[in-house]
């Protein structure tokens, strides 16, 4: 039972988010934070969005509850409650329009109770903050908590992010839900993803896509021993949204906010799996010195493909064009030296 000052960059996303995914406060919506410690997020976004009607916080033991109470009472909202109850076992059947899920650790134990409260339609939060699991130090626990194979390296946390969210998205089509990322980032300790939820509308049969990184042809190249995944090989960004975001005048980091939102607007351009490094190119293609980063980037533009730098690592960039064509514009950047 704690407040995390080291959140409040993610609190100030959340508050933008949730802005720009209900920009309209009709219809009322009810919103549900699972874990809620203090319940500075929840009430956030009571105070900072008009998103909600009703808002519901849970701890597990009277204490916390007790602490909760009287933070919900000095906010002077109406419409928000807080009781103990074990976040594992569904509040009630379908009745909140966003749950957020923030654990200290896996979220893996709590996902069906968010998801069998959720309303038809929906937004789900998930935070994970295991991540000795989810990028590869304790690769079978990743097997046996998630039903993947991680990633061991820089791209560990990329992968841990996509694994979460494959995990996420097969619970939901487990219970006839459509899980689509509208948001999936790394930051600092933790990976956070929001999805869109709805009724299930795909045909019978259409694949998802989930699978292997390592065998997307034409992909960046993943290291180390495969296998990797089942993974989330998706779009991580919803454009549109994303354009949508404006940094809230509360914000607690408004500076560290709108370089992350510059960032993710180039990024959902060329919203790709994984990404490439200077660096890392110059390794494999043997070259004296790694091509310059934005001499790549704009000959990659000039040859007609999208490309944005990724909020994952500050040095690499992500890109619509095939391997085979990156690989060849960065050794012609390096004989031209």
């Amino acid at each position: 039972m704690f407040y995390n000052a080291a959140m409040e960059f993610d609190r100030d996303l959340n508050v933008a988010l949730v802005r720009a995914f209900w920009p309209d406060p009709v219809p009322p919506r009810r919103g549900w934070e699972m874990l809620a410690a203090t319940g500075v997020r929840g009430l956030r976004l009571v105070e900072e969005t008009d998103a909600f009607e009703a808002f519901a916080f849970t701890e597990r033991t009277p204490a916390a509850v007790a602490v909760l109470e009287q933070n919900l009472h000095e906010s002077g909202h109406a419409g928000l409650s807080a009781r103990a109850a074990d976040a594992t076992r569904p509040w009630a059947s379908h009745v909140f329009d966003y749950v957020d899920l923030d654990p200290f650790g896996t979220p893996v134990p709590f996902i069906p109770a968010a998801l069998d409260a959720l309303r038809e339609v929906g937004l789900l939060a998930v935070t994970a903050t295991d991540m000795p699991v989810l990028t590869g130090v304790a690769r079978r626990v990743a097997q046996v908590r998630y039903g993947a194979w991680p990633v061991r390296g820089s791209q560990g946390p990329e992968a841990g992010l996509r694994i979460l969210i494959a995990h996420l998205v097969r619970e939901g089509v487990a219970r006839s839900r459509e899980l689509t990322p509208v948001l999936g980032y790394v930051h600092d300790h933790y990976v956070r993803v929001y999805l869109s939820v709805r009724p299930w509308s795909k045909a019978p049969g259409v694949p998802l896509p989930v699978g292997d990184p390592s065998e997307v042809p034409e992909g960046p190249e993943i290291r180390g021993s495969g296998p990797f995944g089942p993974m989330w090989l998706g779009p991580l960004f919803d454009p549109g949204l994303v354009a949508r975001l404006a940094i809230p005048r509360t914000a607690a980091r408004p500076r560290d906010l709108g370089q992350f939102l510059d960032r993710v607007r180039e990024e959902s351009r060329a919203d790709r799996p994984f990404y490439y490094e200077p660096n890392t190119l110059a390794s494999d293609l043997h070259l004296q010195e790694p091509p310059s980063l934005a001499a790549l980037v704009q000959a990659i533009r000039t040859e007609g493909f999208a490309v944005g730098r990724t909020h994952v690592r500050p040095s690499a960039f992500r890109t619509t064009a095939p391997r085979s064509v990156v690989q060849r514009l960065a050794r012609g950047l390096a004989d031209a030296r």
